[in-house]
């Protein structure tokens, strides 16, 4: 038995991982901590709400969200993630997707090392494996985890055609390519895919000599595959003449210096969305074996070799992509892009990053792969150690979307601590009982709402038409007309203004002082609880209900009437109901 758990140590390593993590969520359930920031105040209410409208398959409809937008502006109902919210309740296609981001991340690391390391797989098992559940664990953004984690699949797809010869061979992997996109995320990732095979082909043909023709053509079918899955994203992008908030959105205006700062922060950190742990153990084991890997091959006198070795052609790629994640924030490279493909303005080109990813943690597998190779000992277990420790940092380190962490840390607190947390998990977020409760009391018939003090997502979850609420690509016409209506709280709230002004994304009745009253705490209490806005626009939005976390002191002041404060066992929030 110790013999068989030392030989396939990686197994039982990898396998206790996942297993406490499956445990901890299937046992906490709905009292997970789940990341809300562009998560649950985001994508996780749109779905909901397009659940209990029937609106996943709709067409020529609106979806109750900024007094009406096209439903083509969200998710298309072909792709994986989607499906698991068409299919499951909500915390059940969260955590769906959670475990389907990991099982493809780590399933198409291991056959993309499989196909490359061919005979030699089995030397290097161990390390494969447990730096496969590192990348297929990184804690990066939910709703498109499953995007980051397919990249190697689609890198397996194309080696595989490449290598194929003759059309028999290439054709069902021509229809994996074609169902990519099943998997992946146009705007995320696909837009780059498609331009790192335009310079794959340029590349083949230069050094093949000939025309890389299966290449070119698996360009052309992941292109219709992007177009068909996502049709709905295309045609809101392409199909329309709508000016959206894309065009007006400040995506940075940095100098040169500013912009190199900014890549080289992404190299070491990465942002937001992409945060892949790297920081903590990849970055400097690989930067250590690039500087002993190229020193030898100088003190050999084969210095020509660096630029050959993958360790160093993929560092290329990685600062590559970060460079480009800088420079978009530099306005006179932005522009000249805009002025390039103008349909594209206000895209995220800087998204080149989320490629990072996948390339670290390749990075490190061929690091580690070098210190088997060395034959010694140490070195081996040293290896090991490395790749355990990969591990361990991704499950186990704070990170922007690691909810595994934070439900464990919310969850050890209140039992040593013996009170809660000042956040609130997933149940007590969308309060779905207190919000039923609210709207039959109300006669709740879906008349146009808003809030103060609180996301505007948990109106959308609950089934409640919202005249606010949080999308990155709508009308600018009512950008400019919700600025009608907060305007008057932006002499006192300048950041708030400036937040909206600069991008508009967020869509919300603002504080009167410049304070964050939709912060997804257990008590709400700011100091100033006055709502100044103008009503009559807001009327003329066809509001009805203003829903608040706290009383509004000046309601009277306004015209506002309190129909009722409402509260419930199950939830943290008491929710005052205000009718214009």
């Amino acid at each position: 038995m110790n013999h068989n758990i030392k030989k396939k140590w990686y197994m039982y390593l990898t396998g206790t991982l996942l297993l406490i993590q499956a445990a901890v969520f299937l046992v906490f359930r709905g009292e997970s901590y789940f990341q809300i920031h562009d998560n649950l105040d985001l994508f996780m209410a749109h779905y909901e709400m397009l659940k209990k409208g029937g609106l996943w398959f709709a067409h020529g409809v609106n979806a109750p969200i900024l007094h009406g937008v096209s439903r083509d502006l969200f998710g298309s109902e072909f792709n994986l993630y989607n499906l698991f919210y068409i299919l499951f309740p909500g915390y059940w296609a969260y955590i769906a997707g959670y475990a389907a981001k990991i099982a493809i991340g780590i399933i198409s690391f291991i056959l993309l090392a499989k196909e490359l390391l061919a005979d030699r797989y089995e030397s290097y098992k161990p390390l494969v494996v447990v730096i496969a559940a590192a990348f297929g664990m990184i804690p990066v953004f939910p709703t498109y985890g499953i995007a980051f984690t397919s990249v190697p699949f689609i890198v397996l797809f194309l080696i595989k055609i490449y290598r194929s010869e003759s059309l028999k061979e290439r054709l069902p992997w021509y229809a994996l390519v074609f169902c990519y996109p099943f998997i992946s995320y146009f705007s995320y990732h696909g837009f780059f895919i498609l331009c790192y095979m335009v310079v794959a082909v340029i590349i083949l043909w230069i050094r093949d000599r000939r025309f890389p023709l299966s290449t070119f053509l698996s360009i052309v079918i992941l292109s219709i595959g992007y177009i068909l899955f996502e049709y709905r994203l295309f045609g809101a992008m392409l199909g329309t003449d709508t000016v959206t908030i894309r065009t007006t959105m400040d995506h940075g205006d940095l100098t040169f210096g500013q912009a190199m700062k900014t890549a080289f922060d992404e190299f070491v950190n990465a942002s937001f969305h992409s945060e892949d742990s790297h920081t903590y153990i990849v970055l400097g084991v690989v930067l250590v074996a690039i500087v002993l890997i190229n020193a030898g091959y100088i003190r050999a006198g084969r210095a020509k070799e660096i630029c050959k070795d993958p360790v160093n052609l993929l560092m290329i790629w990685i600062i590559f992509n970060v460079l480009i994640f800088g420079l978009y924030q530099f306005a006179p490279f932005r522009h000249l892009l805009e002025v390039i493909v103008p349909k594209l303005t206000g895209f995220e080109f800087a998204r080149t990053a989320y490629f990072n990813t996948f390339l670290w943690y390749a990075e490190l597998l061929l690091v580690c792969m070098r210190m088997y190779d060395y034959s010694k000992k140490n070195l081996k277990l040293l290896a090991n150690v490395i790749a355990t420790l990969s591990v361990l940092v991704v499950m186990f380190v704070p990170q922007v979307y690691n909810d595994f962490y934070y439900t464990c840390y919310n969850q050890a607190f209140k039992i040593l601590k013996h009170k809660e947390t000042s956040t609130v998990n997933y149940n007590e977020f969308y309060s779905e009982k207190l919000f039923e409760k609210i709207k039959d009391e109300i006669d709740y018939n879906g008349e146009w709402s808003a809030t103060f003090g609180m996301h505007p997502a948990i109106l959308n979850y609950n089934g409640i038409s919202s005249v606010d609420g949080y999308l990155g690509m709508y009308a600018q016409d009512y950008k400019d007309t919700w600025q009608k209506v907060i305007e008057p709280a932006f002499e006192r709230s300048p950041s708030l203004a400036d937040y909206f002004v600069g991008w508009g994304a967020r869509v919300n009745l603002i504080s009167a002082d410049d304070e964050n009253t939709y912060a997804p705490l257990r008590v709400m209490d700011p100091a100033d609880k006055r709502l100044v806005c103008d009503m009559d626009e807001l009327k003329n939005l066809d509001c009805k209900y203003i829903f608040a976390r706290f009383e509004i002191s000046n309601a009277s002041e306004i015209g506002l009437k309190l129909v009722g404060s409402y509260s419930d066992p199950s939830s943290p929030y008491t929710i005052y109901v205000y009718s214009l």
